[in-house]
């Protein structure tokens, strides 16, 4: 069986935690900010977590994911 291959783009993407979780950024904080209220544009900088409906299509993604 070869070895399988993690997906270049989700691997840039998405980072584990210790406990197991999948972080990932937030959409939304890169252009037209002037709209954006502070704190809206604050709590974008802060990273989210993976929903657990996404988690397992990511893990497809991503085989060597620890």
């Amino acid at each position: 069986m070869p070895k399988m291959k993690t997906n270049r783009g989700a691997a840039k993407r998405f980072k584990c935690t210790g406990s197991g979780k999948i972080v990932r950024r937030k959409a939304f904080s890169s252009h037209i900010l002037t709209k954006k209220s502070t704190k809206r544009k604050r709590n974008l900088r802060q990273a989210g977590i993976v929903d657990d409906t996404n988690v397992k299509g990511i893990k497809r993604l991503l085989p060597y994911l620890k």
